[in-house]
């Protein structure tokens, strides 16, 4: 066959690589991901800032890398999805470290030595784009290297990953003693820190625990799943077969604010909040992918009442293809044939979030409080949501004794009912997939007893403010929820 050799232009291509979407802490994980690879026990993240020339680098104490190794570890996609790896080894596309880097930053170096013997070599990516070629540097420039001695003092082993030129920072105007742009760069890497936190969780803990800092600061783990507290509630653990193996399913019902302590409730919110961190966290050799989402299901979005429902997938790695796991490693699409079950046990999780939600704002929707609290009860029953101001209450006490509220009881009144419209027990009673809206006296149709004392003094309040008997009638004819009604303005 007749071909053409159609390589890609390097600077194109850098490019592309560039271009991938990641935030500042994905980035960070991914080249975490080549230090858990290589079996490292000690892992420190350092961010220095010094105006234009700050740095962030990832120093680990790994099993480093011969210099063939080296090379191949910098070369684009040396290694495709195809390549056999081994059970710790956490890439995919063999792009992660060059991706990642590009896209923070325009010079990568990478120092690694195995015994005593350190290789270093370096992207620059204005070398790059200059001469249209791949040149991978030997060695790097004499400030890299003072960085270098800096960071790897006498190790005799471990792989050094520094980003200078990082972008963003690395642009006129910015100074060393540019406060304001110093704040956003150890604000990202308080960001970076809780993401870690929580994408690694599980290599933070247990037996084959490994440390991690974030310029000196130790990286605590985040389990969304509140494993060792009492009161949450697991649901059974189900095996879904996918090929020759499986996915394993945990779901998890978490406790309400009632049962944690403010700051257990402020940790368990995780680095999103609760309404986002809710969902599927899907993992890959113990390596979070994906965290709270519902993985696109039809009808199936975040909303508050299903805060406390988080669900546990273990995917393995020998699956990608059919997960659909993304260069990025931070998305994945379900199997066709698994998301029926995925739909069911995500229903499942949700309804039980709701009802422990729902129990918490039967309490706090007032169907059992002190009258002197609240002034609405918010109830359901029958598969209808209602909302009623509280008459026990001492201010509409007040506004209904006999010989009439004083005018300051009832503007004291109206602001209270402004202010403290039922809003959150409404919308956790309240059932997304039925027709249970508050109906007002109890729905179109003809008026009842209620509405229609309600009416006639909405009429006499017209006439008495000037309207004629006519057009006071016609008014309420237009009235909601009275344009919904018959019968009591045709007398």
């Amino acid at each position: 066959m007749k071909y053409d050799i159609a390589a890609p232009e390097p600077a194109g291509m850098v490019a592309s690589l560039s271009s991938l979407g990641y935030s500042l802490p994905a980035a960070i994980a991914d080249l975490v991901d080549n230090s858990i690879s290589a079996k490292a026990a000690n892992i420190d993240i350092e961010f220095t800032w010094a105006g234009q020339d700050s740095w962030i680098a990832v120093v680990d104490n790994g099993e480093g890398m011969s210099a063939d190794e080296l090379v191949t570890a910098m070369t684009v996609a040396a290694r495709g999805p195809a390549m056999p790896r081994t059970a710790t080894d956490l890439g995919r596309f063999g792009v992660g470290l060059k991706s990642a880097s590009f896209s923070q930053a325009r010079q990568l170096t990478v120092a690694t030595a195995v015994s005593g013997e350190w290789h270093v070599r370096t992207w620059d990516l204005d070398v790059v784009e200059k001469f249209g070629e791949w040149r991978l540097l030997h060695g790097a420039d004499e400030a890299t290297v003072d960085l270098l001695d800096r960071i790897c003092g006498r190790a005799d082993h471990g792989t050094v990953v520094l980003w200078r030129r990082l972008n963003g920072y690395h642009v006129d105007g910015v100074t060393e003693d540019d406060e304001r742009t110093q704040k956003q760069f150890y604000a990202e890497a308080a960001h970076a820190e809780s993401h870690l936190g929580m994408v690694f969780a599980r290599f933070l803990t247990g037996s084959r625990r490994r440390t991690m800092r974030v310029s000196g600061s130790t990286v605590e783990p985040w389990d969304p799943f509140l494993s060792g507290h009492p009161s949450v509630q697991p649901l059974p653990v189900e095996q879904l077969p996918l090929g020759t193996g499986s996915v394993r399913v945990e779901a998890f019902v978490l406790p309400s604010a009632q049962r944690l302590t403010p700051a257990e409730y402020e940790k368990a919110g995780g680095p999103r909040g609760w309404l986002d961190q809710q969902g599927f966290y899907v993992y890959r050799r113990d390596r979070l992918i994906l965290a709270g989402d519902w993985l696109g299901q039809r009808g199936v979005r975040r909303e508050e009442k299903y805060n406390l429902a988080r669900i546990a997938v273990d995917i393995p790695a020998e699956t990608d293809v059919e997960w659909g796991v993304d260069v990025r490693k931070s998305s994945v699409v379900p199997p066709v044939g698994l998301r029926p079950h995925l739909r069911r046990i995500a229903l499942q999780a949700r309804r039980r979030a709701a009802d422990v939600l729902r129990h918490r704002g039967q309490i706090a929707a007032r169907t059992h409080g002190d009258p002197l609290l609240y002034a609405w009860n918010v109830r359901r029953a029958s598969d209808q949501v209602t909302c009623r101001i509280n008459r026990g209450h001492p201010l509409v006490k007040a506004a209904l004794r006999p010989g009439g509220a004083s005018t300051d009881d009832v503007r004291a009144l109206i602001r209270l009912l402004e202010e403290t419209v039922p809003v959150t027990a409404l919308r956790v009673l309240h059932e997304t997939d039925t027709s249970d809206d508050p109906e007002p006296f109890g729905g179109p149709g003809p008026a009842d007893a209620g509405a229609t004392e309600v009416a006639q003094r909405i009429y006499e309040a017209m006439v008495s403010d000037g309207r004629s008997p006519a057009a006071a009638r016609e008014r309420l004819r237009t009235m909601p929820p009275f344009d919904q009604m018959q019968g009591f303005w045709s007398g």
